[in-house]
């Protein structure tokens, strides 16, 4: 075992009490603490003078002890220690609370350098608390100062130390993964200072040297693992070349609806692809009621005038029903034959549909996860469209492709993702965005309120109930909990069914019911057996409800921006006014100000950049499911520049060396799998 991998606990300094708590933190090896990279500096660097400090400035100071500490002890459990100091520009007293064992380390005389918040009155400036050391003699004053994210039981001063310790001991112990050329062509520095001065900088320019390499090298481990995943499932250059003389007119002059321009550029490029010889992969972004759908519509349509079979797969039961609606009234009367395959289908009618598929009798497949069964055998499959794509892993997308002789794929999300991070998810995908919405489409009115307005909000729900509108009310818990101290959702729905809104008929919808009693719920709601539907975020992906006009959030500040902007799509699909109002229970600056970026725009992909820069990519659209590894200093936000240097540079070598045997890869390769934690090496390297 080398001895990086070896107990945090042997790095002076820590001992098994501190690396217990240090786990805590998720440090467990001495690699782990050389990684653990500060959250923010103070610089220390700059010194002032006695008389040129600002009551409440945060100085660095370099004084002489002008006389003997004094003991003030104003009131019981109270001491106040003094410790008079002066420079050739006036005087000032050190103080300290509680901390009389200080006064034997000052002696007259003495010269010392300080840090510590300026406190000025009539009477003298006093310099609160500071950290101090004798002149020249330290790193505390004088120096960029790391500031690290800690636990109750840790000081920020002890994880300095122990740091700092770990850096003396172990620095010559981490090795250089990336040869000597690839490190030259991006004038990077090498991976031992770029640690060195990323904890303990001399200067901004170091500092930004140390944090470069180290961003890069983590976004160029990351995109390399990525682009070798979706090499393996990737696009083939012998894919279907639809025919070029399939009149899409003829589709698009029955439509009820002009298309947008922005409808128009997407088919257009979805129709270069399906021209071509190569295998389209291609994302659809467009913001909820964008009309990705038609759009889908239009390339199925083409397809199977080409003689071909389509598919689409959608992530639940209920938007599969959606769409098999739509694909049937679209395509009524074009001789076009579609089918529903799910999950709750008979014995007897699956059966059906598999020979008919197999036989080439259907045209279009619309379906759940049911779609990409074994048994499902398609006679010529020529396009694959999966719905809400977050929702399916890479590996279902490549069981679906895997129906047909490489087919072209279409992807769709109405989750606006932003440009940086889908570059990141699907780097193998072409991306094309509906950024327009139809014209005439109401815009969603947006409240942001606190909880003293609830008894107006369900009074204004009950004037619009009573108006023949329906209302969707969110809440994110299904269960009182303990530690959040927010509505359960089905302690909301037992108190509006029996006392708020018990003239009307109120439904529950979470998580934990059945498929089947999703669906049911979903089906009186949409036919208006329900007023009032009473959820958990489950309604984020799902049925279009014209009717439906009110949406109310509860502990808006517990979801992302994104997700509120998902919730807030469920509504404004009919001819009423509709409205979200978001309840927010915080109080806090920060969670009014993500509020009023809902109130202040509808755009879902201002939104979702907006939310990237808040919440990391961690956070955003729970990228855990994509198996994305936690980023230690990379911001996909703001080292965009970055990215797509990186993404250059890894294209470059994977055209020269696809499975990286050059022997100068070895420790990269070393380092993909740490990154991955082994997840992929079956991918990867088998």
């Amino acid at each position: 075992m080398d001895r990086l991998s070896a107990s945090v606990q042997y790095v002076k300094g820590v001992g098994p009490k501190r690396a217990s708590r240090l786990k805590k933190l998720g440090i467990v090896t001495i690699e782990d603490l050389l990684y653990y990279f500060p959250r923010t500096y103070e610089d220390r660097t700059k010194y002032s003078k006695i008389r040129d400090c600002a009551d409440g400035e945060k100085v660095s100071l370099n004084v002489v002890i002008a006389g003997s500490p004094s003991i003030l002890r104003p009131r019981r459990k109270l001491s106040i220690l003094k410790v008079p100091v002066k420079d050739s520009t006036g005087a000032a007293y050190l103080v300290w609370f509680n901390q009389d064992y200080l006064a034997d380390n000052f002696s007259e005389g003495e010269e010392i350098s300080v840090n510590g918040k300026i406190k000025r009155n009539n009477f003298e400036t006093q310099i609160i608390s500071p950290v101090y050391e004798k002149r020249n003699k330290g790193n505390k004053v004088g120096s960029i100062v790391p500031i690290y994210s800690v636990t109750d039981k840790l000081s920020v001063n002890e994880m300095n130390i122990m740091i700092a310790n770990a850096l003396k001991e172990y620095i010559d112990e981490i090795e250089e993964i990336f040869p000597d050329d690839l490190l030259k062509s991006f004038n990077l520095i090498s991976i031992k200072d770029a640690i060195k001065n990323i904890h303990f900088p001399q200067n901004r320019e170091t500092f930004m040297a140390a944090r470069r390499r180290l961003v890069f090298e983590e976004l160029f481990i990351l995109q390399l693992c990525l682009f070798i995943i979706k090499k393996k499932f990737g696009l083939k250059d012998d894919g279907i070349s639809f025919d070029k003389d399939v009149n899409i007119n003829e589709f698009t002059e029955n439509l009820p609806f002009k298309l947008t321009k922005a409808q128009e550029k997407v088919f257009e490029e979805i129709q270069r692809d399906m021209e071509s010889k190569r295998q389209m992969n291609r994302l659809i972004q467009g913001d909820v009621g964008s009309g990705k759908t038609v759009v889908a519509l239009m390339a199925i349509y083409k397809a199977v005038k080409s003689g071909y079979q389509a598919t689409m797969m959608a992530p639940t039961e209920i938007l599969a029903n959606q769409h098999y609606e739509s694909v049937c009234k679209f395509f009524d009367g074009m001789g076009i034959k579609c089918e529903l395959l799910t999950g709750s289908l008979s014995v007897k009618a699956k059966k059906r549909i598999l020979d008919e598929l197999q036989s080439d009798d259907i045209d279009v497949l619309i379906g759940t996860h049911a779609v990409i069964q074994d048994n499902v055998k398609f006679n010529k499959l020529g396009l694959v469209i999966t719905d809400e794509q977050h929702r399916f892993g890479v590996k279902q997308r490549k069981l679906l492709s895997e129906k047909g002789l490489n087919p072209d794929t279409i992807v769709m999300t109405a989750t606006p993702i932003p440009r940086t991070l889908a570059l990141i998810l699907y780097g193998d995908l072409d991306i094309s965005i509906i950024d327009e919405l139809p014209p005439g489409r109401k815009k969603v009115e947006t409240y942001a309120v606190g909880v003293s307005y609830i008894k107006r909000v369900n009074e204004f729900i009950k004037k619009q109930v009573r108006g023949g509108r329906q209302a969707y009310i969110v809440c994110p818990l299904i269960e009182e909990s303990e530690e959040l101290n927010l509505k359960s959702v089905e302690e909301l729905y037992e108190k509006f069914k029996n006392e708020t809104f018990k003239e009307f008929s109120v439904g529950l919808l979470h998580g934990r019911m059945k498929s089947s009693e999703k669906d049911e719920i979903m089906e009186n709601f949409k036919s208006h057996n329900i007023d009032i539907l009473v959820s958990t975020t489950v309604i984020e992906v799902g049925v279009n409800i014209p009717n439906a006009n009110i949406m109310v959030i509860y502990n808006a500040e517990r979801f992302g921006l994104s997700q509120l902007h998902q919730l807030r799509g469920r509504v404004g699909r009919g001819e009423y006014q509709s409205y979200c109002i978001l309840i927010n229970e915080s109080g806090s600056k920060i969670s009014r100000e993500r509020m009023k970026i809902l109130q202040s725009t509808t755009n879902g992909f201002v939104i979702s950049e907006k939310d990237l820069e808040l919440r990391g990519p961690g956070e955003f659209l729970g990228l855990k499911q994509h198996g994305l590894p936690d980023l230690k200093i990379a911001n996909l936000f703001t080292d965009m520049d970055i990215l797509k240097e990186v993404q250059q540079r890894v294209m470059e070598i994977l055209a020269k060396d696809p499975e990286l045997k050059d022997e100068k890869y070895k420790k990269i390769k070393e380092r993909m799998k740490k990154m991955f934690k082994g997840k992929i090496d079956e991918i990867i390297f088998n």
